[in-house]
């Protein structure tokens, strides 16, 4: 007699008990945690703070707590790739070189318009699903030497929850001479910040929403980000912010305003990344953004005084906005066209025409005296009050 024809529900299932089963393979214990009582443990690697019962996982699904003991991600790869690293996006960090970008499994945020979603969200979205490849450190860091990349990024998924993993390569990648950067959604601890002070040299967050309720459909907190944000300039990381900017979710110019405003609070200086939406993943309920949502957007950053704003997404439409200029005099310093660099006209990190010096970590010979940078002085924001005010500005009627 013939075996029935397994359904479409068990087969989800058994390949998700598969992948499971093949990621506990490829863990170790982990640093950022403390044990609890009841063989209870609590997780530092993102804002969640997980308290995790024994056999269980934490909401990022891929640290977990085994006989009192947390245990995570190591020794494996979900993706890798050589990228721009205007790709990051950063424009401020080495233009022009390329980064060796490497991701693993598991988010601690659920975004419906992730357009990393096959690997984010691997272990909570039945759809999605990709398996792991095993990698050491050394292999990751011969890759990005062999092509010539300058910087060693953890990106695709969530960095922060794979904060020791990350770690492993960056040592590595130090050694070897190279540059070291996270891409991540900035819901960090500062257990974790400090955790990756010593070994990262750029950190790019996206700020996704200045409205609470927003942050909480996409499975995170307003305040963690924004203290995240305070936090990695205060301890002297290279920082750039993107926001993408979606119809009808975060696009008001009222929010882009107080997002503005909230980056200038911490430092005029900070690069902040306006980029346009496509319909992805689950979010294809809403048009793309326009050319000219984003160029207004780049619009009311300027206009609340951040010096150094683009335009992403729409390489050659947005005009200067794709463009380094000189807050000083005005010179185009680093003219782009998408992630390519067209021309670069700074002289030692500098304008050549007024001299003003133009923040950022712009050359390899740079990079000694930015991981010197230990501490920023900073103005002492009250994160409560500000997402209290945002609350109450973007409460829905």
């Amino acid at each position: 007699m013939a075996r029935p024809i397994t359904n479409a529900g068990e087969r989800v299932a058994s390949k998700e008990r598969k992948l499971e089963a093949l990621l506990r393979g490829m863990t170790r214990e982990m640093e950022l945690y403390e044990k609890l009582s009841g063989n209870k443990v609590r997780c530092f690697a993102c804002g969640h703070r997980c308290a995790i019962p024994d056999d269980r996982a934490g909401v990022c699904r891929v640290r977990f707590n085994k006989e009192g003991r947390l245990f995570g991600p190591t020794g494996y790869a979900s993706a890798l790739q050589l990228d721009p690293i205007e790709k990051k996006p950063f424009f401020h960090a080495l233009p022009g070189t390329l980064a060796f970008s490497f991701g693993m499994l598991g988010c601690d945020f659920h975004c419906g318009y992730c357009q990393n979603w096959i690997t984010s969200q691997t272990l909570r979205d039945p759809q999605a699903g990709h398996d792991p490849v095993r990698v050491s450190p050394d292999q990751m860091v011969e890759g990005a030497r062999r092509h010539g990349a300058l910087t060693l990024t953890s990106t695709y998924n969530e960095p922060l929850i794979t904060s020791e993993w990350a770690v492993e390569a960056f040592k590595r990648g130090r050694a070897a001479g190279l540059a070291t950067s996270c891409v991540s959604n900035g819901n960090g601890t500062p257990e974790v910040i400090d955790y990756l002070r010593p070994w990262v040299d750029f950190y790019k967050v996206d700020l996704k929403s200045f409205n609470p309720d927003g942050y909480r459909q996409l499975g995170g907190k307003l305040d963690h980000v924004l203290a995240t944000i305070a936090m990695l300039y205060e301890r002297g990381f290279w920082v750039e912010i993107v926001t993408l900017v979606v119809s009808g979710f975060n696009d008001s110019e009222a929010e882009l305003r107080e997002i503005a405003r909230f980056i200038k609070s911490v430092s005029a200086d900070i690069p902040w990344h306006v980029t346009a939406f496509h319909r992805d993943y689950k979010m294809t309920d809403r048009n793309d953004t326009s050319t000219r949502q984003i160029i207004r957007a780049a619009e009311i950053g300027y206009a609340e005084g951040l010096r150094f704003v683009y335009a992403g997404n729409r390489p050659g439409e947005t005009g200067e906005l794709e463009n380094t200029r000189c807050p000083g005099c005005g010179e185009t310093l680093i003219e782009r066209c998408g992630f390519q660099i067209l021309q670069d006209r700074l002289q030692a990190g500098g304008c050549p025409k007024c001299g003003i010096r133009i923040p950022g970590v712009w050359r390899v010979e740079d990079l000694p005296a930015a991981r010197q940078c230990r501490r920023r002085d900073t103005p002492k924001l009250d994160i409560a009050a500000i997402v209290e005010e945002a609350r109450r500005k973007f409460a829905k009627a």
